[in-house]
């Protein structure tokens, strides 16, 4: 076998040394996904994943149906409706990311849906499925009272971080801005512009790179929560748009929360 040359030797041990090296300084393990911004010209299922013939569970009375998502006039509707799914009198809609997101500014401009036993969701999300444990980000409109905006967030599957937040003229009554900043040593959750909530404790700060997650669903079971359904009629969630800034890019559009903290 012939000697290496030194150049190639030089070559070789910079590229060892890399190897042993982090990608990026604070790198952010399991991201797969880049800044965005979303409009809803069109429903794009490269990007979008449409959930369709199943539900979360026994607490929840539907079934994700791709029937109830649709796109029109630059507005994404997930409704809730009366049709009989399997076990469940009801269907409803939910879209979620293919890709992982991790630290930076999650942003949606939404008008939730109304009615005791619903929610309006707003969350990014990773878990078993994925085989990553369950964290989670979450802005949740409870029909039950649309004065309010509930955050939460989830380490390992725990959870109990509840916070409710005011909407001023309701969640259900025309479209508001949602964001929430997710960072290494703090998240902060925005409603219009302000923020709304602070977490800083490092146990209750999640850290594995999620999904993000926009959903309208119902419950027979959960009423001390979201309250006693009452169907009376198909419920609507409306999203105009959806944003991500990773940490360190520029704003993306104007009206951006990241135009303004910068």
């Amino acid at each position: 076998m012939t000697s290496l040359g030194k150049t190639e030797c030089h070559r070789l041990a910079i590229i060892g040394l890399l190897a042993l090296a982090p990608t990026a300084a604070g790198a952010q393990e399991g991201v797969t996904g880049a800044s965005f911004v979303e409009t809803f010209d069109k429903l794009d299922t490269s990007f979008w994943f449409v959930s369709d013939g199943w539900n979360n569970g026994p607490h929840q009375n539907c079934t994700w149906s791709k029937s109830q998502v649709s796109v029109a006039g630059g507005l994404l509707t997930l409704t809730l409706d009366q049709k009989e799914t399997g076990d469940r009198d009801y269907a409803c809609g939910e879209i979620q990311t293919r890709k992982r997101y991790g630290y930076g500014t999650y942003e949606i401009r939404m008008k939730a849906a109304t009615g005791p036993g619903l929610n309006s969701a707003f969350f990014s999300y990773i878990g078993p499925a994925d085989k990553k444990p369950h964290d989670e980000i979450d802005f949740e409109v409870l029909g039950r009272d649309t004065s309010k905006v509930q955050v939460n967030q989830y380490v390992s599957r725990k959870g109990g971080n509840e916070a409710l937040v005011d909407v001023p003229g309701g969640a259900d009554t025309g479209f508001n801005d949602y964001a929430f900043v997710w960072e290494k040593d703090r998240l902060r959750f925005f409603v219009n512009g302000e923020m709304a909530h602070e977490v800083t404790d490092p146990t209750k700060l999640p850290v594995n790179a999620q999904k993000i997650f926009l959903s309208l669903w119902g419950t027979d079971t959960l009423k001390d929560w979201m309250g006693n359904f009452a169907f009376s009629g198909p419920a609507r969630m409306q999203i105009e748009q959806v944003a991500f800034t990773a940490a360190g890019d520029k704003c993306q559009f104007e009206g951006s929360l990241v135009c303004k903290l910068k």
